[in-house]
């Protein structure tokens, strides 16, 4: 993360001189002091050439001025001899150095891997970067336990013909490296500004009253998160005035306990144990506290509700209104529950006419075979029984006419 510079433009003092030392910036955020020479002019923007004696690197200024001290000063380096210095401001050929030194990171840190898998060496290779005269490369790498990697060394060497360092980095040191965004939608800590990567523990969880959830305490990294020690020292100073989680009321019903804590309310959730089903109740930090040092003294509180403040409504910004309904994150499950109910209506009132349709089709037809069968039993009985009689007398006489009679006689 860039420095803001407030102090440019502002003229400096009569008689006092431009500081001659710049920050200057190279991969991944990492940052250089050097001293300019003193006929040289710096802007925030110029691309220099540092002298590291073997070779050289090319990295971008990007601080100068009076802030300069400032940063010296909050990471402890000294302003004496030991500081680099600046060559020469960057020419073509050398922007074209550095551009094909950088091209070459990639493929480096694929074939490094491969490697370290061959030679069997237990580390982890995250970054590999190359020095501005594509001579000498630094190679980070985390590793649990001690390692000898002096073979690599030479391996490396002879497969890429450079100068190689090896540098061991934590787990916080690789997500700075790396980047990212964190939980609260911002850039990480560690890649935009902080650098004094101190210890978390998760004491400082339980100050906060969170959640010892790994997964929500543990950052990118894979260790807590560095932001749990920002706001650490107001809680354990607000917490003093809190009663003790382990401290326990007298009541009538039996012992009350401390339930919970607010900080920010400065409330206190008392559980009455003698009562069952009872809900938490909250108190102000004085009442707490006037009734535990009360049951310290022997004496039995009367009861808890006497000191109950009843919780506030949260309180509503007067100046916004949602008139048109557009902020409500479900106003968009309301129409999809009236499309599901318009589609069941229309699904049952079909399935209904269509059930009605078949009950009606049987009926009709039953009432016309009704009808028929009535005719013909009442007009058509004697006809028929007289066709019937005709047919066994042909199968008798075997002829029409001989059938006749004695059809007509039975």
């Amino acid at each position: 993360m860039t420095v803001f510079d407030w102090l440019e433009g502002i003229p400096l003092p009569h008689g006092a001189t431009p500081y001659d030392v710049v920050e200057v910036r190279f991969k991944n955020n990492r940052k250089m002091y050097v001293r300019r020479p003193g006929s040289m002019t710096c802007h925030v923007g110029d691309v220099v050439v540092i002298d590291l004696n073997p070779g050289h690197d090319v990295g971008v200024v990007s601080l100068t001025g009076e802030l300069v001290k400032t940063q010296l000063k909050l990471r402890k380096i000294k302003d004496d001899h030991e500081l680099k210095r600046i060559e020469r401001k960057a020419t073509q050929e050398d922007l074209g150095l550095w551009h094909t030194a950088r091209m070459r990171e990639d493929d480096t840190l694929r074939e490094a891997r491969a490697i370290i898998r061959r030679i069997g060496i237990s580390m982890k290779l995250t970054d590999v970067e190359f020095q501005g005269d594509n001579g000498r490369a630094t190679f980070y790498y985390i590793s649990e336990q001690r390692v000898d990697f002096r073979e690599l060394v030479r391996e490396l060497a002879r497969t890429f013909d450079i100068r190689v360092d090896m540098r061991q980095i934590g787990a916080r040191q690789e997500a700075a490296r790396v980047g990212g965004i964190g939980v609260c939608g911002r850039e990480l800590c560690c890649t935009s500004w902080l650098k004094d990567f101190r210890s978390v523990s998760t004491g400082a969880a339980r100050y906060q009253q969170l959640s010892l959830n790994p997964g929500k305490l543990a950052g990118q990294c894979g260790k807590l998160k560095c932001c749990l020690n920002f706001e650490l020292d107001q809680y354990v100073e607000a917490v003093k005035e809190f009663p003790s989680p382990n401290a326990k009321i007298k009541t009538p019903k039996g012992k009350a306990v401390v339930f919970k804590m607010d900080i920010f309310k400065r409330l206190v959730y008392l559980l009455e144990l003698g009562e069952p089903g009872a809900s938490p109740v909250a108190v102000s930090v004085e009442d707490a506290n006037a009734l535990i040092a009360a049951s310290e003294r022997g004496e039995v509180a009367q009861g808890l509700q006497s000191f109950v403040i009843e919780d506030e409504p949260d309180e509503v910004d007067e100046t916004f209104g949602n008139v048109v309904g557009q902020e409500d994150l479900t106003r968009f499950d309301e129409a999809k529950r009236r499309s599901r109910g318009k589609g069941r209506r229309q699904g049952g009132r079909s399935g209904q006419r269509s059930r009605q349709g078949g009950n009606d089709a049987p009926a009709s037809a039953k009432s016309e075979s009704g009808s028929s069968k009535g005719e013909g039993s009442k007009g058509g009985g004697r006809s028929d029984r007289k066709s019937s009689g005709r047919s066994r007398g042909k199968r008798r006489g075997g002829g029409g006419n001989s059938g006749a009679p004695n059809a007509s006689n039975g």
